[in-house]
């Protein structure tokens, strides 16, 4: 059987340098925050070309830090993607305020800015773009919206580490983008984590506060807060696989054009890349109108995949009392009955790709 992810290879490649790091920390005695917490933010944040990075306990947590940070609160509304993972939606909902969702742009995925403005209330205050399956959202028409409704744009970058929309990284186009560390993620920790970038340091320093018990200064607290700390041993473990981030991002590129030379015609939808994104391929995925037979077919000639997602959030009984009804968001329904995701990470040798390949062209 071909994994869809292989979780134990990327660590068993980095196993010196990740027993050594946690060992650091280890014999530091310094377990919550601290030195090497402050060293992986700093890191990235260089990385992601921003000015500040708080990490967090998860990405979900950063998502919903990051809205409290930007005053949304009951009564608000924040438009969101309806093709995503529910996380992007929970986090809204965390604040007390309204999640308004915006169908997406059919060849990438991602919310379609030309129908953002349509949906813009007097109670909109966040536009929350998510760059999904690894490439980036449309930004630029995003933030021109924003600034003319006066809105806040916050992104989910939890699947794009290290994309680059026009030739900046992923990070800080709009007031902040939050992380996830999950484990599955192309920069994934051995455990939950999470963070957010930002150039805002007024916004930096509200989510430093939200996560530590609305606390800067110990036993003083200014806020209501959150215990959301990034542990300092998923801290360690992110700065090693961080200097490796860039290659094993190529290694899923190098993936995804065979992927993209060795499928067409098979009757896949395949995915549209725009010429202005440079996505890191987090996710390969493919529409197909008998997507559960397609799987199963594959799952029988061992190759494993899965579905990102089965089931839009509008679609999910936690927002049954939502008022969607069965025929809205058309087309981010068509998306999650046709979509499947084939197998892809940086350890997925080339001549495993071709048998995906040779099998998905017999199967389709």
């Amino acid at each position: 059987m071909i994994p869809f992810l292989d979780l134990k290879a990327p660590h068993v490649e980095l196993r010196e340098e990740i027993n050594a790091a946690i060992a650091r920390v280890v014999d530091s005695g310094w377990y919550i925050l601290g030195p090497e917490v402050e060293a992986f933010e700093a890191e990235y944040a260089a990385y992601c070309e921003a000015h500040h990075c708080i990490g967090l306990a998860n990405g979900l947590d950063a998502l919903h830090l990051a809205l409290r940070a930007m005053d949304v609160g009951p009564g608000d509304e924040v438009i969101v993607p309806s093709n995503t993972y529910i996380a992007t939606w929970l986090a809204v909902s965390q604040c007390g305020a309204t999640p308004v969702p915006v169908e997406p742009d059919e060849r990438t995925y991602n919310i379609d800015a030309s129908l953002i403005e349509a949906a813009i209330t007097p109670r909109t205050k966040v536009i929350l773009p998510v760059h999904l399956y690894g490439q980036p959202a449309d930004m630029d028409p995003i933030l021109a919206i924003a600034r003319k409704h006066g809105l806040r744009v916050l992104e989910d970058g939890a699947q794009a580490h290290g994309a680059r929309y026009k030739g900046q990284r992923i990070g800080a186009h709009g007031d902040a983008v939050t992380w996830s560390f999950y484990p599955g993620k192309n920069l994934g920790a051995l455990g939950d984590g999470g963070a957010v970038t930002t150039n805002d340091p007024e916004l930096a320093d509200r989510i430093r506060v939200l996560r530590n018990y609305g606390s800067r200064v110990k036993y003083v607290n200014e806020v209501q807060g959150y215990n959301s700390r990034l542990d300092p041993l998923q801290a360690a473990v992110l700065r090693v696989k961080l200097a490796h981030l860039d290659a094993w991002n190529a290694r899923r590129a190098d993936v995804a054009a065979a992927y993209l030379q060795g499928l067409g015609g098979s009757g896949l939808v395949m995915p549209h890349v725009p010429e202005w994104a440079v996505p890191v391929w987090h996710l390969f995925v493919v529409r197909h109108p008998q997507r559960d037979e397609l799987q199963q077919r594959l799952q029988e000639a061992g190759v494993h995949t899965l579905i990102h997602y089965p089931i839009p959030p509008h679609r999910q009984v936690a927002y049954s009392d939502g008022g969607f009804a069965p025929e809205a968001f058309p087309i981010a329904s068509g998306i999650a009955d046709e979509v499947l995701s084939l197998p892809i990470g940086p350890n997925l040798a080339m001549d495993d790709v071709a048998r995906v390949i040779r099998a998905v062209r017999a199967a389709a």
